[in-house]
């Protein structure tokens, strides 16, 4: 299904050194339920990507940030895209963890998307910041 030949690999049990990575520079990481849920998308997503899946219901999300950080470190990507759905407690989590790791790896372009109502939806790197704090998210609300 993928132009790159990564069809439905885990970020997980990605080589953290792996070469295709090293070539493109460039990752995608997503939801693994898009493969079924939105395929179409998932395939534009992933042209010129190395398409890795997650999910957080299966993995801990410390287990992927080290692996992910690690991937980071390693092949020096110069851009990762986070594609999921919205509303999934456990996606956004993948986006908050992603922002984590940048910390640790500085210098890598990071963009997010959400895929709600069937639209992609890009997200700014502040609002994923901003998620974490229920505090400002009730602030804003005007609560």
């Amino acid at each position: 299904m993928f132009r790159n030949n990564m069809v439905f690999r885990k970020l997980i049990h990605v080589n953290a050194c792996s070469h295709v990575i090293r070539k493109l520079k460039r990752i995608l990481i997503y939801g693994t339920c898009l493969r079924d849920e939105y395929p179409e998308v998932l395939n534009v997503f992933s042209k010129d990507y190395v398409p890795l899946a997650v999910c957080l219901e299966e993995e801990h999300m410390n287990m992927v940030g080290f692996k992910l950080a690690t991937i980071m470190n390693s092949c020096k990507p110069i851009e990762i895209i986070v594609l999921t759905v919205d509303g999934s407690p456990h996606c956004v989590q993948l986006h908050m963890m992603v922002e984590e790791c940048l910390k640790l790896v500085p210098g890598i372009n990071v963009k997010h998307y959400v895929i709600y109502k069937g639209k992609t939806i890009e997200i700014p790197s502040k609002a994923i910041k901003t998620a974490r704090y229920l505090a400002k998210v009730k602030k804003l609300l005007g609560e």
